[in-house]
């Protein structure tokens, strides 16, 4: 019968409740239990099972550049991290409100890091996430215009709970790349959340876009509801050079 039962259960795909009744039977473990014990540790162990493959899914299709974790942040002064509003952010409740995340500050300065462990937080607490490197991503919409898969692109990242737009502004907007930008922000205002890392300050995001109607457009749509982070000081990457 025990043969049997854990059978239908990996038939089910119920692989968490099988690999925890296998386990309970050899370690003798529901000899002392109720039957609401079992029961309730069989099922416990199929939720555990879901919902770290959930995770595990999420984390690979999100696509991020590098692990990242929020417990790993140095909230030194001469950065000018503001620590309450990090701690607020990894609440994830801005992506309740829909709202935006701006990040700003030189090379090497911890602008991605952030960003992807506020990407890692979120598919923890079961979010859709996806980063995309800005350039790239514009690359590859301009593909997907030719091959006329474009729309599903667009799809794709519409329906992400968060949106990580990282290195915003290293390549300058054309055409092409005004209008696709657009097309997200305006899929995604009032209705999901993106994080934006640029070394350029917001301020000057307005020339770099170009075209003052597209420019307006989109500024209005970003900076509405945004929460800003903006970082000082040198590379990290640089002062890990030096001190080794």
């Amino acid at each position: 019968m025990t043969t049997e039962t854990l059978e239908k259960m990996k038939s089910m795909k119920f692989l968490g409740m099988a690999r925890a009744f296998t386990t309970s039977l050899e370690s003798g473990m529901m000899a002392d239990w109720t039957a609401d014990e079992v029961v309730t540790h069989l099922v416990d162990a199929e939720w555990d099972e879901r919902h770290n493959r959930n995770i595990e899914r999420g984390l690979k299709n999100a696509k991020f550049r590098y692990k990242a974790a929020l417990e790993d942040l140095q909230y030194s002064k001469e950065r000018n991290i503001d620590k309450n509003l990090v701690m607020r952010l990894s609440e994830c409740s801005f992506i309740d409100k829909h709202e935006n995340v701006l990040i700003t500050g030189s090379t090497g300065i911890g602008k991605s890091f952030i960003a992807s462990a506020l990407g890692h937080h979120a598919c923890s607490q079961g979010y859709r996430v996806m980063y995309h490197n800005t350039a790239k991503l514009f690359g590859k919409l301009k593909m997907s215009k030719a091959d006329g898969t474009y729309i599903k692109e667009l799809g794709k990242i519409e329906r992400q709970h968060l949106l990580i737009l990282d290195d915003f502004g290293i390549q300058p907007f054309d055409a092409q790349n005004r209008a696709a930008l657009m097309d997200i922000i305006e899929d995604r205002h009032g209705k999901k959340s993106t994080i934006i890392t640029s070394q350029v300050p917001v301020a000057k995001w307005h020339d770099l876009i170009g075209e003052d109607t597209v420019a307006d457009a989109v500024m209005d749509r970003i900076i509405h509801q945004a929460h800003r982070l903006e970082l000082k000081g040198e590379s990290l990457r640089k002062k890990v050079k030096t001190e080794d």
